[in-house]
């Protein structure tokens, strides 16, 4: 058994994902690109009020969907040393 790059299910040796619903998100994560400015900008000058709607405004500027932006953004976070926890 092989397991769904994306949401780790179990799936059959002969699949490479799930569903094309994981596919399509798996293949979205990796193409955004978060540079570090705007993450510093979002963690160190702004409140979480402000955070939530640069967020979103960065997500509809570049046609991103929000969750994953916010996931990636959490990932970022953690690894750049602004957050401790997920």
């Amino acid at each position: 058994m092989s397991h769904c790059p994306f949401c780790k299910k179990k799936i059959a040796m002969s699949k490479a994902f799930c569903s094309r619903s994981c596919k399509e998100n798996y293949f979205q994560l990796i193409a955004i690109q978060v540079p570090k400015p705007f993450l510093k900008r979002i963690f160190v000058f702004c409140t979480n009020e402000q955070r939530e709607k640069e967020i979103e405004e960065f997500a509809n500027r570049h046609g991103w969907r929000l969750d994953l932006l916010k996931n990636k953004i959490n990932e970022l976070a953690i690894e750049y040393g602004y957050r401790t926890d997920y």
